[in-house]
């Protein structure tokens, strides 16, 4: 049996669970390229993370248990399949759904009261992303709180590494899909329109995805985007409550909101790393990396890395945003990225709107813990428009 490296950190401690960003930052200075037992080779430098993510025949993607479409894929096969699921994300789709995503916003933030401070992630950000992907994907509504409770074990399955309890969750869901499935091809010709209709006549090199292919590609969708959407929504309104100027600003200007978003989340990110398999030996940063080993990509330390982006803590919305790794980059970067902008502009779009003002609470918000990041509740004041 290979002998493993000594590790360099335990990325499961207090002190790193307490201020991921903070210790990131530490790594990235202090062991760039650093081995634990939990995440293989942890990889904090920008430079690095693009060297990985530019060279996928020495660093693989087919990392997961699971089949994973298109995201555990590797050339050729990943290119077929990318090609397919991107056609799901294209401009007309998005503008034809913009309008019921902001209903689903204005809904939501119409229903909250404001007497005392107000938990964002449960009052808004959470439900909006749920009932805004259920909309998008056609799941039934009626099965929203299912699908929220799954994403939720699914999530505590992950963060304390449970296999056993990852797979009845993952079976759980595989069986909801087929079930849906079913229903939509014993339906008639209408009802089998929307995203769940279409990849059921979708194709990839000549043959109709299987309903394993469909599965993983919704689990991808739902699982990930539920998490990553609703903290990236908590994330943006912390900063804005603790930052009345950048709040003032966009209000003055709300052509910036896409720039500002993007520029917050580069700062704090929402996803805080991605994994791959080296199929050869390899230097990386300097460290020897063998064949098989994992490697896991730390965004967050890479969009805050002060060779890239000078006092990288500071949102500044006059940076060049080309570096910035908040969907990724090369091949894999993520399909839904143009979804997930759509989603976040009106979301905060709706919450300046709706509110005057938005600022902290006297109850202190409760941070999230690898592997998510952000805020587990963010109680805020909102302050209501004087009618």
């Amino acid at each position: 049996m290979k002998k493993q490296p000594e590790p360099d950190w335990n990325p499961v401690s207090d002190d790193v669970r307490n201020n991921q960003c903070d210790a990131y930052d530490t790594m990235r200075q202090r062991c760039p390229v650093a081995y634990s037992h939990d995440l293989g080779w942890s990889v904090f430098r920008h430079a690095d993370v693009m060297t990985v993510l530019e060279d996928h025949e020495t660093f693989s993607n087919n990392v997961s248990r699971y089949r994973s479409v298109p995201n555990g894929m590797d050339p050729p096969e990943h290119t077929a399949y990318r090609d397919a699921i991107e056609a799901f994300f294209d401009a007309d789709r998005l503008r034809l759904f913009e309008p019921v995503c902001r209903a689903t916003a204005h809904a939501l933030l119409a229903d909250i009261q404001t007497t005392g401070p107000v938990d964002l992630v449960d009052s808004f950000a959470t439900p909006f992303s749920l009932h805004s992907q259920c909309c998008f994907l056609g799941w039934p509504m009626e099965t929203a709180a299912s699908i929220r409770d799954w994403a939720r074990r699914s999530k505590e399955a992950t963060r304390i590494g449970d296999r056993t309890r990852l797979d009845a969750v993952a079976s759980e869901f595989r069986i909801q899909v087929g079930a849906i499935l079913d229903a939509r091809r014993r339906a008639d010709s209408g009802a089998r329109d929307g995203i769940i209709g279409e990849l059921l006549k979708t194709k990839v090199n000549g043959i109709q995805l299987s309903d394993d292919d469909i599965a993983s590609i919704l689990r991808n969708w739902t699982v990930g985007e539920l998490g990553s959407l609703a903290s990236s929504i908590g994330i943006v309104a912390s900063r804005l409550a603790t930052e009345p100027g950048l709040q003032a600003q966009l209000r003055a200007e709300p052509g910036l909101i896409p720039t500002a978003v993007e520029e917050i989340l580069r700062v704090c990110g929402p996803l805080v790393s991605n994994r791959r398999r080296a199929t050869r030996d390899v230097v990386l940063g300097g460290r020897h990396i063998a064949a098989g080993d994992r490697l896991t990509l730390m965004w967050v330390a890479a969009n805050r890395d002060d060779t890239v982006f000078a006092h990288p803590g500071e949102v500044r919305l006059d940076r060049d945003a080309r570096h910035n790794l908040l969907f990724g980059a090369g091949i894999h970067i993520c399909p839904g990225a143009p979804l997930a902008r759509l989603e976040l502009r009106v979301a905060v779009e709706e919450l300046l709107e709706h509110f005057s003002q938005i600022e902290p609470a006297e109850i202190a918000p409760r941070r999230a813990v690898y592997p998510a990041n952000g805020w587990e509740s963010l109680p805020l004041k909102l302050v209501q428009h004087a009618s």
